[in-house]
Formats: structure tokens, C-alpha cells, sequence
């Protein structure tokens, strides 16, 4: 049994160790930018962060009006 935790241990320090790996690379990446590439990635960023799930969120709320109103059309053409 203790073989299997000593195991799991080692995937989490692998885990940890290809995580602080990436940020790493991303800080040296970040650091070697443009100050207008940086503001171009800045820019970017926040149109994800922000204006990308708010257009997913009204999407889906149309898809599911939507849907709604196809079965509520339905009923109504059955019974009249």
C-alpha cells in the first residue's frame, strides 16, 4: 500500500514540477515581448476573459429560448 502513495507522490511532484515549467516559459516568453506586443496580448486576454463568455452565456440562453419556444410550438400544433 505504501508503494501506491509513494507513486502517486511522484506524479504530483511531476505535475507540479511541468507546471512551474510552463510558467517559466511563459514569464520568459512575456518578458522578451514588445511593450506593443504586450499591450497586443493584454488586449487579447481580456477579450477572452470578458467579452468571450458573455457571448457563450447569451448563446446558450438564445439556444435554450429557442428550444423552449420549438416545443411549446409543438403542443400547440398537436392539440389545435
Amino acid at each position: 500500500m505504501s508503494n501506491f502513495f509513494h507513486r502517486t507522490g511522484n506524479v504530483v511532484d511531476e505535475i507540479v514540477s511541468a507546471f512551474a515549467q510552463a510558467l517559466r516559459f511563459g514569464a520568459r516568453t512575456i518578458r522578451r515581448l514588445s511593450w506593443p506586443a504586450l499591450l497586443g496580448c493584454a488586449v487579447v486576454l481580456a477579450f477572452i476573459i470578458s467579452i468571450l463568455p458573455l457571448a457563450l452565456t447569451l448563446f446558450a440562453i438564445f439556444l435554450v429560448f429557442k428550444l423552449v419556444m420549438a416545443a411549446c410550438e409543438g403542443r400547440r400544433g398537436r392539440y389545435h
